[in-house]
């Protein structure tokens, strides 16, 4: 997924190579009203063997959660799998689908969500021609808790042998609601066949829109913003007063900052960023942003490398990411970024993030409060600055925040613990 002659990682390392350089700018950890950390780490409650990887974290209605993620059963062939979390704690993994077309990646990975009738919906990409990034988003529905699923459709009305990608959804209006990067104007026929990023055609990656129905129909594709970064993750959440959308832009001049739309009824909202960093970077970073709702309060994080000082932030918004106050710095000095974010309660988030460390790096977490600053991190694992690290997920589960992250290495794999909230 690397839309230049530079690594994702090597474009990591390097910002963050700059920030021990340079001052970085906002003194992160420095803030006057960093209190003592309510956080309380539990132990791994769930593991899957080595080569497991690319998971994705749902908290379910019923108060559980649900974790999707892909492992290697032989050959080529890759296994889509599945497992809740209950009162009783982990079920035994089930099989959604096994393949030798799963288009696996570290950072464009599949996903879940629960429709209000209790339906789940499950993503994953599957590869459609002998291209780096020929892939399609294909969907398919359970209506009894995954025991069987429907026929796969592809989420995209294009069929062209390119990058659609990078999926978000939410349940919405009984339904689901879903957002993806799109490559269809990037490909050019006659150009080179690396799935549309290279052939030469002029067009730029799109941010795209539709709704899913409970009986599997889709609604109407819409444009959301039709030139983007490349290969970083969107975000979606439904607010009490529509959805907001969230995704790292791509101006003419190659400036990267996290674009936020909003839905308006039959229409949506000019793009605007949610801060002006000015982040100029000809290449995609792979660090998208992520967002929680809570009726009309919405949060949301990302990750910046303006001025060669790598940054994280956070930064709330009453009135349905209409507008946001101002950016919170949550690093310690060194992000690797692969943020996400959950409301706790009125005013307080969890963010976590993924903090460079000596060569090697850490997972960390935080509470954020809206009015009352930070408090301080904890360290929820450490990992390393490898893509096949991952990008760790949260979800809110009761009275604490259930973290998923990927151990890279033979002795690896998915690993699950919860964080509890004082």
């Amino acid at each position: 997924m690397i839309r230049s002659a530079t690594t994702r990682s090597e474009i990591a390392l390097a910002i963050a190579c700059g920030a021990l350089a340079t001052a970085c700018a906002g003194e992160p950890g420095a803030q006057d009203d960093v209190s003592p950390a309510s956080l309380t780490l539990t132990q791994v409650e769930f593991a899957r063997p080595a080569k497991s990887g690319e998971p994705h974290l749902l908290a379910t209605s019923d108060g559980g959660a649900l974790l999707t993620w892909l492992e290697p059963v032989g050959g080529d062939v890759w296994a889509f799998r599945l497992a809740r979390r209950g009162v009783e704690g982990w079920s035994e993994p089930t099989t959604i689908r096994e393949s030798d077309a799963f288009f696996v990646n570290w950072a464009d990975f599949p996903s879940s969500v629960e429709m209000d009738d209790g339906t789940i919906v499950v993503l994953w990409l599957e590869r459609v021609a002998d291209a780096p990034y020929a892939y399609h988003v294909m969907l398919s529905l359970s209506d009894d808790d995954g025991a069987s699923w429907s026929d796969p459709i592809r989420l995209h009305d294009d069929t062209s042998p390119t990058e659609h990608g990078f999926v978000s959804m939410t349940p919405w209006e009984g339904g689901a609601a879903i957002t993806w990067l799109d490559g269809r104007a990037m490909y050019d026929p006659d150009g080179e066949a690396d799935g549309g990023h290279g052939g030469g055609a002029g067009g730029a990656m799109s941010a795209r829109f539709r709704t899913l129905a409970p009986d599997g129909a889709l609604g109407a594709e819409v444009l959301l913003d039709g030139r983007t970064c490349e290969c970083c993750q969107t975000a979606l959440a439904a607010s009490s007063r529509g959805l907001v959308a969230a995704y790292r832009d791509r101006s003419e001049t190659e400036i990267r900052d996290i674009a936020v739309v909003r839905s308006l009824g039959e229409t949506w909202s000019p793009p605007v960023p949610i801060a002006e960093n000015g982040w100029e970077i000809n290449g995609c970073p792979v660090n998208g942003p992520q967002l929680s709702a809570r009726g009309a309060d919405v949060v949301g994080a990302w990750y910046t490398g303006v001025g060669d000082a790598p940054q994280a932030y956070v930064a709330f918004s009453s009135d349905a990411g209409e507008s946001f106050g101002p950016p919170v710095r949550i690093d310690e000095g060194l992000p690797i970024g692969r943020v996400d974010v959950e409301w706790i309660d009125d005013g307080r988030a969890v963010v976590t993030w993924v903090e460079g460390n000596d060569g090697g790096a850490r997972v960390m977490a935080r509470l954020v409060a809206a009015d009352e600053g930070l408090e301080a991190p904890v360290t929820v694992t450490e990992t390393t600055v490898e893509r096949a690290s991952g990008f760790p997920r949260i979800a809110r589960v009761g009275s604490e925040v259930l973290v998923v992250w990927t151990v890279p290495g033979d002795e690896g794999g998915i690993r699950v613990r919860g964080i509890r909230i004082e």
